[in-house]
């Protein structure tokens, strides 16, 4: 196996385990929740997709410190090292409490605006919800920086026993927590078995050589400085992450001309598609760390470790497509669906397979360029991706979920071409300047 592609592997398969945990976690908090009524349904559901919205936040300080320590570990610089993790605290020392104590104040506000109208009966649920959820969401935000800096470091494993530690004591806390103080337990339950995890990774961070080591050089940076370089490099992947949440939302809106069946459809085949879009982040993560480490090395390998990258993004992809197609009957009816809407969802899911693979690449491409610095790019790609999907989506959704499926996979072709074409115009320069480099020796 190409060493590129070993490593990438060798990252990504615990990333991909722990956001699969995280999804699986949730689900079955849903069960659990789904005892108490629609409206607790309603009020838990609205309020956890709020999470979204706040991984979104956390990507500033947690993916910008994963590629500068990951960028120095690869240059063997402690002192670098040492004013990455600064960075990356001092960043989330500052944007915790606004997110936290703001969530908090406006906590009533927020479940009138993610649920609609007044709410209804499931508004008082939400408010208890987030009454809990919120300032227990500076657990989750530490909990992130936390995984960014051992991520930084090469260290995916433990991220991922965090996160199965997390999930598996949510598991166990949720029915006890739920019987005794419904909503208000489900939310009590995520925060405490959270700040276990947390309390472990702390510990992990402390053991961690790399950190341990460069904790005693001096940093290469002033703190205010390196506060400013996180941000730098982390905004532009908070907000790709973001523009991407918002334009799936969107596209609800888009489906929702088809009518509540294919609303029902499309939200199932949406979330059982996760199963296969969180390889391709888990590939991008590793992408990032890996491209970083060889630029801090001051060696120039994009070119291959993007290729690998879509090689094993692309494989996972297509797997993904295949089988979809072949179980879809068996996965709309594992999920309860009605006659009509498992109709409707077979065909999106039989549908969706050239989105898949055209996702599957531009998405781990997206680690290279995080890594290397180009994540501006990125968002610009992705911006012009949105613009594009959502007008095409409307026009083709007179074909129904196909038109949908149709309008996803010409929005994410036209980026996988930018992408393409910024990816040969660098590489052709970077070779015409190694040319004039050994002319010139």
């Amino acid at each position: 196996m190409d060493r590129h592609r070993a490593q990438l592997v060798s990252l990504a398969r615990p990333v991909y385990w722990s956001l699969l945990a995280s999804v699986a976690a949730g689900i079955i908090n849903t069960v659990w929740v789904s005892r108490l009524g629609g409206p607790a349904v309603a009020a838990v559901a609205v309020a956890t997709n709020t999470e979204n919205v706040l991984l979104g936040v956390a990507l500033v300080f947690a993916s910008g410190t994963t590629v500068l320590v990951a960028h120095a570990r690869g240059a063997r610089d402690p002192g670098a090292v040492r004013a990455a993790v600064r960075g990356g605290w001092a960043l989330c020392a500052v944007v915790t409490p606004v997110v936290a104590a703001g969530g908090y104040l406006l906590r009533e506000p927020l479940a009138r605006l993610v649920l609609g109208g007044d709410g209804g009966p499931a508004l008082p649920l939400a408010v208890s919800y987030f009454a809990i959820s919120m300032p227990g969401t500076a657990v989750f935000l530490v909990q992130q920086l936390v995984d960014g800096l051992l991520k930084g470091t090469g260290d995916t494993r433990t991220p991922m026993r965090l996160a199965l530690l997390a999930n598996g004591l949510i598991l166990l806390c949720d029915p006890l927590l739920i019987h005794l103080h419904g909503v208000r337990g489900a939310a009590a339950s995520t925060v405490l078995c959270r700040c276990v995890a947390l309390a472990a990774g702390l510990v992990a961070l402390r053991r961690n050589a790399l950190l341990r080591s460069a904790s005693r050089a001096v940093p290469a940076a002033a703190r205010a400085a390196s506060l400013r370089s996180t941000l730098t490099t982390g905004l532009p992947m908070s907000a790709d992450f973001t523009l991407r949440q918002a334009g799936a939302l969107a596209l609800v809106a888009v489906v929702a001309r088809l009518g509540v069946t294919a609303v029902a459809a499309y939200a199932i085949a949406y979330k059982v598609m996760y199963v296969a879009t969180m390889a391709f982040y888990a590939v991008r993560q590793a992408a990032a760390i890996h491209t970083a480490h060889t630029r801090g090395e001051g060696r120039e390998e994009r070119r291959a470790i993007g290729r690998q990258a879509v090689t094993v993004s692309a494989t996972a992809g297509l797997a993904a497509a295949v089988l979809l197609a072949v179980t879809a009957p068996w996965i709309m009816a594992a999920f309860g669906a009605g006659p009509a809407v498992a109709h409707q969802g077979v065909l999106f899911l039989r549908c969706v397979g050239p989105y898949l693979l055209l996702m599957a690449g531009f998405i781990s491409l997206g680690g290279v360029f995080e890594g290397s610095g180009g994540a501006p790019v990125l968002l610009r790609v992705t911006v012009l991706g949105t613009a594009v999907q959502l007008p095409l989506a409307y026009a083709l959704s007179g074909l129904g979920l196909p038109g949908v499926c149709l309008a996803l996979a010409l929005a994410m072709g036209a980026q996988c071409a930018v992408v393409g074409v910024v990816l040969r115009r660098t590489w052709r320069q970077e070779g015409e300047a190694a040319r004039s480099l050994v002319r010139a020796a």
